[in-house]
């Protein structure tokens, strides 16, 4: 029991977060909804936040920029192996490029535990005119 609180602490075996959307392509402006995938890892852990940053991603301009963020403050307290869903909706801008072979975007989310290692995702979307 030890060692697997030691080696969550280094984020093996961790609580794992996955940002599920209902869709994958938007238009500028649109609200895009889904909810926070939280799987327990081998121990009980504290979540003490989520973060979720909007980032583009220009190859042409060499730039990856976060457009915008949001965080949710939270004290769940997981299980191991336990599934714990948390809504989300998020405001696109309504104004920007759109995706294209050089322009990308996706979210990047964080996991912040009370202790240990966060855990991270990224997920991809396209936005179209």
């Amino acid at each position: 029991m030890i060692l697997r609180k030691y080696m969550s602490l280094l984020g093996i075996g961790s609580a794992q977060i996955n940002l599920i959307m209902q869709k994958k392509m938007y238009k500028l402006g649109d609200s895009v909804h889904g909810y926070f995938s939280i799987k327990g890892g081998s121990i009980e852990q504290q979540i003490k936040r989520i973060d979720c940053d909007l980032v583009v991603n220009d190859q042409t301009a060499h730039i990856e920029k976060v457009i915008d963020s949001t965080t949710i403050l939270t004290s769940i307290r997981i299980q191991p192996e336990e599934l714990y869903e948390v809504p989300f909706t998020f405001q696109l801008p309504v104004s920007g490029p759109v995706s294209t072979e050089e322009v990308s975007y996706h979210f990047k989310t964080g996991l912040t535990f009370d202790k240990g290692v966060g855990s991270r995702n990224q997920d991809i979307i396209q936005i179209i005119q």
